[in-house]
């Protein structure tokens, strides 16, 4: 396997976990919200991690970086969040080096989404991105790595299927309310929490039921008249929310709090009520089961729910993958030559103090020297040997014995870092 080390003493992580092993209670112990990726970054650089993003939805929470241990960076995420390092060890991933690059390829290109060919999630590396290197975390092996996610992310977008036809958490939902809920244009929705997912649902519900007598609460009210607006939708106080549950047929919550806002004791229900919890953590107490006539459903079982549209994008994942190795070899390519960047740079400077040194002694031998043409030739010469070295270590099996070669031959004296 090829080490992507900044030096000789740490290498390339991914780590982290996701819904396949992880339910939504842990998943919600560990997640991080923006102050706490705030808080982790700044720990990070004074820890002397030297490169670092970090990524928490509702589907992972996973941080790709350099250390010289994984347990660097299982430290950060648990002093950073509720979750605890043996509670990390029973359901987390760690990838090194080149599985942890190509765990980032298909994390960020959808295919190892909850739904299969959700592409939310590569908006949601950019933004993480863009935080570290906002914080002078980021060097330039993780910047040229997400900048090919992203361009693999496209293509794959742009060339293959395998996004086709309306299929998300959001969607799911509102599927789910269509086949589960009679008469559900004359039934009483409530919106709470117009975050990004929120407005996707709400979006899908104006769209797929024909209803537009949706009530919209959050605790920020002008992000919800914002969408109200658009949708021709109505806006209540957050203060109004334990009246207009009463009211509701339907509760969406999705909603960024860390803690749960809907519990039994606010609910004062006469009619049955259908609560579907898009938040990570959970934001309706499980409590809310024991009142009579509520019905609770969370985005992991609405993300198990299998149609036509999501088989007829499995048809479509060896061309993704296809993609992906294209785009990976280009990358792996640009790092072979960061790799013996220094030592062919160094070599070049050593083979032009020689050809200095030499020169100057023929220059005091000979009274016809000619320094020009004896520079041009040299320095053809310098060329062709370098030439012939980076075309060794490009095809060569173990470029890192070739590389120590040729320091060792030549004595060689240059930086190890090659980021």
């Amino acid at each position: 396997m090829e080490n992507f080390n900044m030096s000789k003493h740490t290498s390339f992580y991914a780590l982290g976990l996701s819904y396949k092993k992880a339910d939504a209670a842990i998943r919600g112990k560990f997640s991080l919200d923006n102050q706490a990726k705030a808080t982790l970054l700044i720990q990070a650089e004074a820890e002397g991690i030297e490169a670092l993003i970090v990524t928490s939805t509702c589907n992972r929470t996973e941080i790709y970086g350099f250390a010289q241990h994984p347990y660097q960076l299982i430290k950060l995420l648990c002093e950073n969040s509720k979750g605890s390092v043996e509670e990390f060890q029973e359901v987390a991933y760690i990838y090194k080096n080149q599985e942890a690059i190509n765990h980032m390829f298909r994390v960020g290109t959808g295919l190892d989404s909850q739904i299969l060919g959700d592409f939310e999630i590569i908006s949601q590396i950019k933004t993480a991105f863009n935080e570290s290197k906002s914080n002078g975390m980021v060097n330039s092996f993780l910047e040229r790595l997400v900048n090919s996610v992203i361009q693999a992310s496209k293509k794959i977008k742009t060339d293959t299927d395998i996004s086709s036809g309306a299929t998300s958490v959001s969607f799911a939902s509102v599927q789910y309310i269509i086949k589960n809920v009679a008469d559900i244009s004359n039934k009483n929705i409530l919106l709470f929490g117009t975050g990004k997912i929120g407005r996707n649902t709400c979006e899908n519900l104006v769209k797929h039921t024909k209803h537009d007598h949706i009530t919209l609460i959050n605790r920020t009210k002008d992000k919800a008249e914002k969408l109200a607006q658009k949708l021709d939708l109505i806006v209540k106080d957050y203060a109004d929310l334990q009246l207009e549950l009463q009211k509701a047929d339907v509760v969406v919550v999705a909603t960024g709090a860390q803690n749960p806002t809907i519990d039994k004791a606010i609910l004062n229900l006469k009619k049955p009520l259908l609560i579907l919890d898009l938040s990570i953590p959970k934001n309706v107490h499980e409590n809310v089961k024991e009142v009579e006539g509520v019905t609770l459903i969370h985005l992991d079982h609405l993300s198990q729910m299998t149609d036509e549209t999501l088989e007829n994008r499995k048809l479509h994942i060896p061309a993704a993958e296809a993609i992906i190795e294209d785009i990976k070899e280009e990358f792996s390519a640009w790092t072979k030559n960061r790799k013996f960047a220094p030592t062919i740079q160094a070599l070049k400077e050593k083979l032009n103090s020689i050809k200095d040194g030499e020169l100057n002694f023929q220059r005091k031998k000979l009274s016809n020297f000619d320094e020009q043409q004896a520079e041009l030739i040299s320095n053809r010469i310098i060329q062709k040997i370098t030439n012939h070295f980076v075309n060794h270590l490009k095809d060569g099996e173990s470029m890192d014995e070739g590389i120590e070669w040729i320091e060792k031959v030549f004595q060689l004296e240059q930086e190890k870092s090659f980021f």
